[in-house]
């Protein structure tokens, strides 16, 4: 009993995975194929083979992802997170498919018929698409993982060539979105752009809300275990702070870091598992300059 209870968390994150990795897959059958809107990352780019070729996107997605994950294996925030990582990959690629093999996508199917209503549509295309594909982020997030492609792209750009995770991002995928201008046209480029931006605001909302870093201060009775837990899953750094509690006069660590928000997740399960009697409050932060973020620049 008593292990199956432990399991349950990551039972219900690879759960979540297999749902973000569903709503995914819909978002770019439904809204972002039909009309034509390079969706970034290696999506993206499997849509123009797609187009070029006809070889499945799924197969494009899953065959893109693997030289990339495993260059970013070293980066990809400890074991667990690459695991999951690996499985929104899996998942995304056979549901991108095998959706069309599915009732959803029979010539009377619900997916058929909503294709057919938004036909040229590539407004409605691009906001539900954009919907559905933020809340599968958001979701992959909230399970402590990554959905691939531009993630294991700017974790390596962000490694490689010290490039901020946000400026990665939009890096690659804009450089993906430009492509496709010139094959599915510019007004595609400029909706596409348009679904990129509300699906992170999706994304963002779906996993917990506005903001563009989080800060946390952690106040613990295990903090050289916290602070190397946090130095090797999330690769962040931890300041050290001394601190003394006014109504015991006891002297103890409280421990600074600051993360983005698709780390929070991760952050309260490391200090949930190293100390369940810890103490943390996790704030907001305009923005973050340095390493790992923004550059500081006068």
């Amino acid at each position: 009993m008593n292990a199956l209870k432990s399991a349950l968390p990551a039972i219900r994150d690879y759960a979540l995975i297999v749902v973000a990795a569903i709503l995914q897959a819909l978002s770019l059958r439904l809204f972002f194929v039909p009309a034509n809107l390079a969706s970034g990352g290696v999506s993206g780019i499997s849509q123009l083979l797609n187009h070029f070729t006809g070889w499945p996107i799924g197969l494009m997605i899953l065959i893109g992802n693997i030289p990339l994950f495993i260059l970013g294996w070293r980066f990809m925030g400890g074991f667990r997170f690459a695991l999951r990582t690996a499985t929104a990959i899996l998942a995304y690629s056979l549901a991108t498919d095998l959706l069309l093999k599915t009732p959803l996508f029979a010539p009377n199917g619900v997916g058929t018929a909503l294709i057919n209503d938004l036909q040229g549509d590539i407004f409605l295309n691009s906001l539900y698409g954009a919907v559905v594909s933020g809340v599968g982020y958001g979701l992959v997030y909230r399970a402590r993982g990554s959905s691939g492609g531009s993630d294991i792209l700017a974790r390596i750009l962000n490694h490689w060539r010290g490039i901020p995770m946000t400026q990665s991002y939009l890096l690659v995928d804009t450089a993906v979105i430009l492509g496709a201008g010139f094959v599915f046209g510019w007004k595609e480029a400029l909706y596409a752009m348009i679904a990129l931006y509300v699906s992170g605001l999706v994304a963002e909302t779906t996993l917990e809300g506005g903001g563009t870093v989080r800060t946390a201060m952690i106040v613990t009775n295990k903090p050289k275990e916290v602070a190397q837990r946090i130095l090797d899953d999330l690769l962040r750094g931890v300041t050290v702070l001394e601190g003394t509690g006014a109504y015991t006069g006891i002297e103890r660590p409280v421990l600074y870091v600051v993360i983005t928000r698709s780390e929070v997740v991760t952050l309260k399960a490391i200090v949930h598992e190293v100390d369940p009697r810890a103490f943390m409050v996790i704030g907001y932060a305009h923005e973050a300059l340095g390493e790992g973020f923004r550059p500081l620049k006068s």
